[in-house]
Parts: structure tokens; C-alpha cells; sequence
């Protein structure tokens, strides 16, 4: 037993200067690593000011980027957000052979390069595949066209919704579901009046990383677009088309277009973490 006297110290307590020091080392490598070159992008963005910086936002290439960017994610977010809700009910309520490897294969962006996965669809689309030829006597045009670019988009995506809702639906566990279906609700019913209120902020939280992840999505795309321009080139082959000519000011002023949408993901990150969290607590509570 300790003596009255003894004073017991959180082990995870630090002294102050050790606070001051390790918070200085976060704040410095966010610093370079982070802010420094947002600044820089926005700064060079608009070193030719107002004008020039709207010229190359309107410009009939980037325009075209822009365009396909926001189709290819209105595309592959809906398409992950379906796949991502069906695999996290599947694997959080049931038990199924398999279940391990589908989880496994969900991951499976995760750990190969975009790159990787780019040259399996021109493996499998290619003129000297097995099912290139046949699609293209259909008229069906995978690589270097749209279809490409999102089968592409969602392959590197899909994880983000399935793996933000499979832990939140595992630790809610199916209790709910079972007390609907024993009072008459059809299946349809249970899963819109009890199971989407109950993940319906970890959903948008996924959804929006979803959509950053899409819209930013360089590797997997620059394999299989063909970089033709006005057709196929995103917003991020865009940037390097212009910059790879040099034509500095509007590879920038279309970078910060990127950078703009990627810290208004960030802030509605935030809001959905607090919005989240103070659900979760509320709910423990």
C-alpha cells in the first residue's frame, strides 16, 4: 500500500517543456510538409493575378478537365456508396464463408499501387486481351474513354465507404434489426427507418472521402486515359500536362481548383467528426 504521501503520475502525463517540444516538432512538420506548399500553390496560382487565373479555369481544355472530373466522381461515389452499405451490412449482420477473403479484397486498393490496378484494366480491355476485341466489334470503348476512367476511379476507391461503416455496424451490432423484424418490419423497412439512421453520419463521412479520393485520383487514371485532351484527361492529368509545358500559371490556377475542393473536404471532414462523435456519445449515453 503507498504511503500517504506518495503522489501517483499518470503515466501519460508529460512535463510541460516535453508538451512544448513535441507539439513544436507536429506543428513544424505540418508546416513544411503541409501548409507551406498549399500556400505556395494558391501564391502561384495568382501571380498573374485575377484575370489570367479565370483565364485558365475557363480555357477550353481545362474546362473539359473539369467537366469529366465531376462526372467521373458523380459516377464511381454512387456506385461505391451502393457497394460500400450492401458489403459493411453483409459482413457486420451475417456469417458466411468467405467473409475473411471478401474483407481481404476490400482492402485490396489499399495495398497495390493505383498504378497496378491501371495496367490490369488495360490487361483486360486492351486491343491484344481477350475482351478488348470483343467489346470494340460492339462499339464499346473501355481504355482511353470514360468507361475506363471510372472503372478505374472505383476500383481505387471502393474501400473508403465499406471500411468507414464495417467497424460502426460491427460495434452496433443487430439488435435493432432483430427487434424490428419481430415487430412486422419488412426487410426494406428495417434497413431505411433503423440501420440508415444509425450510420447515416459515418455514410457521409465515407461518401466524402470517397469523392476526394475520386476527384484526386492520379495513377490509376493517367494508365488508362491516353491523356488525350478536351477528351479524357482529369483535372490532375491536366496539372501535368500544363506543367510538363512549362505553362506554369495555369497548371497552378487549376492545381488550387484541387487544393480549394480538397480543404473544403477537409472542413466538412471536421463537421462530421464532431457531428459523428457527439452521436456516438450521445448514443453510449
Amino acid at each position: 500500500m503507498a504511503d500517504r504521501g506518495t503522489r501517483f503520475v499518470n503515466p501519460v502525463d508529460e512535463r510541460t517543456g516535453t508538451k512544448i517540444v513535441l507539439t513544436s516538432i507536429g506543428g513544424l512538420y505540418l508546416a513544411f510538409f503541409l501548409f507551406l506548399p498549399l500556400v505556395a500553390v494558391f501564391i502561384e496560382a495568382f501571380r498573374k493575378g485575377a484575370a489570367s487565373y479565370w483565364e485558365a479555369l475557363v480555357e477550353p481544355d481545362a474546362a473539359a478537365a473539369i467537366r469529366l472530373t465531376l462526372l467521373v466522381a458523380a459516377i464511381a461515389v454512387p456506385l461505391n456508396l451502393v457497394f460500400g452499405v450492401a458489403a459493411a451490412w453483409a459482413i457486420a449482420k451475417f456469417e458466411f464463408k468467405g467473409k475473411a477473403f471478401l474483407i481481404t479484397l476490400i482492402d485490396l486498393p489499399f495495398s497495390i499501387s493505383p498504378v497496378i490496378s491501371g495496367l490490369v484494366y488495360v490487361l483486360l480491355f486492351g486491343s491484344h486481351s481477350v475482351l478488348g476485341p470483343i467489346l470494340k466489334s460492339y462499339g464499346i470503348e473501355i481504355l482511353f474513354a470514360v468507361p475506363g476512367i471510372v472503372l478505374a476511379t472505383v476500383f481505387v476507391t471502393f474501400p473508403f465507404v465499406a471500411r468507414e461503416l464495417i467497424p460502426l455496424m460491427q460495434d452496433q451490432g443487430s439488435g435493432d434489426e432483430e427487434a424490428a423484424l419481430s415487430l412486422g418490419a419488412s426487410g426494406w423497412q428495417t434497413f431505411w427507418y433503423v440501420t440508415l439512421p444509425n450510420i447515416k453520419w459515418g455514410l457521409l463521412y465515407g461518401v466524402l472521402l470517397c469523392n476526394a479520393r475520386a476527384m484526386g485520383e492520379f495513377g490509376a487514371v493517367s494508365v488508362v486515359s491516353g491523356h488525350i485532351r478536351g477528351l479524357t484527361n482529369t483535372m490532375p492529368l491536366h496539372v501535368e500536362i500544363l506543367y510538363n509545358e512549362y505553362n506554369m500559371a495555369a497548371a497552378f490556377a487549376v492545381a488550387s481548383l484541387l487544393a480549394a475542393l480538397a480543404l473544403v473536404t477537409l472542413a466538412l471532414k471536421t463537421l462530421l467528426e464532431i457531428r459523428f462523435g457527439a452521436g456516438n456519445a450521445g448514443g453510449r449515453h
